[in-house]
């Protein structure tokens, strides 16, 4: 690590937060004579190639500047009166808990920035792509560095608008009705959860998340408490999203542009469950302690249920969407980081941040795939993708291939297939990846929930989401076989294997993917001591 002055620290998380904004503004500009390159649409995108990465250094750097020794510690805090009649102030912060979503959120935009640039998504001019994706990447990061709670509602529902447009103008088909569902499922939560925040401020006194956090719920009655936890707590849970406040992801996922699938999976549903970590576990425990149970539930039930769904979409002659697949997936993973949150013990929220993480690089590294899989062969059908079903006559006399013939992305693109086999044995938790740690840590903390918590309900919700295991390896070993798999591979016409800007693009998750799975002391050592002070009200 390196020796960084807190001045300069300070100055790289504003940079962080704001540099995005200023050049959007900028890409919306016409560009310099010189800058233009072969066109102006090449031009914007490489300048949406230079800004992500300018702000993806600086996270690195900040990362590297971070004090390692105490990740408990608020660290480049800077704070400013803003409206002082309100006492809302312009306070940032990094932590243990934020720093690796924030330089996960600037990987993710980056990447995305990058496969964008060789593979523009269909839809008007890049111009405006570009600076919604950086409006977009600010407000993520702003969600993960403010530390008012005014300034927090207001990051969260910066990325709203960029998403919806993002959707609608350069998303696939009936990309309007997922747009609409998306915007207003997420508004209409928004709107109750600042409601809850507003009853924290006025009753406490104070918006400053680290004052509250300290004060650790004693300066709020319990039945404030338990108010503030359910409206928060339903903004939070569409956001995530929590069964049943679900339904607008899958289709938001299916219509989306790949990158669009990648931010939304990879970024926006963290910054739910990092709301339920930063703010209603510190400020509003005698709430939590109510509701836990009840999350608990609705937890393990979305892991049943996004398993189901997608053995269902898996089913040979089932026209099931693989991005749709991928995107119910992500119910059932977020299932697991709420179980975690739910426990109020160290181990189970620690697993749940490193379930956030691994699920942002996992299922990231999956939407990529499929969309080199879509604009390959002009679909995401399974079935289509899967090959015609043989004729059972014709297969008795042994003239037919085997029933499951799949596509044989194995013979056709090798390399495809390899990482697509890779992404789906790391999504179903594979022991050395990093799909591992997060659920097993999360079902640990509910092996042993916190105190005053009833110990046999969370034994059943360990049951029910460690069977949930069992079905996610089912559908992603189904999609493989089916995908990847083919008996006359060498028969088959190739497909244009992975491209240099695709190895460039994935290479970072793959590997990132790795060392989570064979090295989580490296992240878990960052949270740990972060939220044993969150859960201690501070006073360690």
């Amino acid at each position: 690590m390196i020796d960084i002055s807190e001045s300069v620290m300070q100055f790289l998380l504003a940079l962080i937060v704001v540099g995005p904004l200023l050049g959007a503004a900028a890409a919306l500009l016409p560009a310099p004579p010189g800058l233009k390159g072969k066109s102006p649409d090449q031009a914007v995108l490489r300048h949406g190639v230079t800004v992500t990465g300018v702000i993806l250094i600086a996270a690195i750097v900040l990362a590297l500047g971070f004090d390692h020794d105490h990740p408990s510690k608020m660290q480049a805090t800077t704070d400013i009166s803003w409206i002082p009649a309100l006492d809302v102030r312009i306070h940032l912060g990094i932590d243990g808990i934020s720093l690796p979503l924030l330089v996960l959120a600037a990987l993710l935009t980056f990447l995305c920035a990058l496969y964008s640039y060789f593979k523009m998504p269909k839809g008007p001019s890049p111009k405006a792509f570009v600076a919604l994706i950086l409006v977009l990447e600010s407000g993520t990061l702003a969600t993960f560095a403010v530390l008012d709670l005014i300034l927090f509602f207001l990051a969260f529902e910066m990325v709203l608008i960029p998403m919806y447009f993002l959707i609608a103008r350069w998303g696939g088909e009936q990309r309007a009705g997922a747009a609409w569902k998306f915007i207003l499922f997420t508004l209409l939560g928004s709107v109750v959860m600042l409601l809850g925040l507003l009853l924290i401020g006025l009753k406490s006194g104070t918006f400053d998340m680290v004052a509250l956090a300290s004060d650790n719920g004693r300066g709020l009655s319990t039945s404030v408490q338990v108010i503030a936890v359910l409206t928060i707590g339903i903004g939070l849970a569409v956001k995530t999203p929590m069964w049943p406040l679900h339904s607008w992801l899958p289709d938001a996922h299916t219509a989306a542009p790949t990158v669009g699938s990648v931010l939304l999976a990879g970024v926006l549903l963290k910054m739910g469950t990092y709301g339920f970590v930063r703010i209603l576990l510190p400020v509003t425990p005698d709430g939590m302690r109510t509701f836990a149970p009840y999350l608990a539930a609705f937890a393990v039930v979305g892991i049943i249920y996004g398993s189901l769904a997608c053995l269902a979409l898996a089913r040979p002659g089932a026209k099931g969407d693989l991005k749709r697949l991928i995107a119910y997936s992500s119910v059932g993973h977020m299932g697991f980081v709420l179980l975690g949150i739910s426990t109020m013990s160290p181990t189970g929220v620690n697993g749940a941040l490193f379930a956030n993480i691994a699920h942002g690089l996992i299922t990231g590294l999956l939407f990529f795939l499929v969309g080199a899989l879509k604009d390959r062969t002009g679909s995401t059908d399974l079935d289509t993708l899967s090959g015609p079903a043989p004729d059972l006559h014709s297969q008795k006399s042994g003239s037919a291939a085997p029933l499951d013939g799949g596509m044989a992305l194995y013979g056709k693109a090798p390399r495809l297939g390899g990482l697509l086999a890779f992404a789906a044995v790391a999504s179903l938790g594979l022991p050395g990846l990093a799909g591992f740690w997060g659920e097993m840590l999360a079902l640990f903390g509910a092996f042993k929930p916190a105190a005053g918590l009833s110990r046999p309900a969370f034994l059943t919700f360990m049951a029910i989401a460690a069977f949930g295991t069992l079905l996610t390896a089912a559908y992603m070993l189904a999609v493989v076989r089916r995908v990847c798999m083919g008996p006359h591979e060498a028969e088959t016409p190739k497909l244009a294997d992975v491209q240099g800007y695709e190895f460039a693009a994935w290479t970072p998750l793959v590997a990132l993917t790795v060392v989570g799975g064979l090295w989580p002391a490296a992240l878990i050592g960052l949270t740990d001591p972060a939220v044993q002070k969150l859960l201690a009200g501070g006073t360690q």
